[in-house]
């Protein structure tokens, strides 16, 4: 099964970044409060930066190096998928 690792932008400017198996099923939750308890607040998010991988552990491991880098790199990475 298709997983995505992805990067939300929250309202306030803050990214938020998780896997998935459905990148829109999940940003739809984050705007509708079903997301994880501490995205409630800072509601609407924008879907900024999504990558596609062929099983749950390669989008993890990408996962975990996103978390990983500065905010300034993040930007990076999300200007350029544009």
């Amino acid at each position: 099964m298709t997983a995505y690792i992805y990067i939300l932008r929250c309202a306030d400017g803050t990214l938020y970044t998780g896997w998935t198996y459905d990148v829109m099923k999940r940003l739809e939750a984050h705007n509708s409060g079903k997301g994880a308890k501490y995205t409630k607040g800072r509601r609407p998010v924008k879907l900024a930066y999504s990558e596609r991988f062929e099983t749950k552990e390669e989008a993890m491991s990408r996962e975990v190096q996103i978390k990983k880098l500065a905010r300034a790199e993040k930007e990076e990475l999300i200007k350029s998928q544009r």
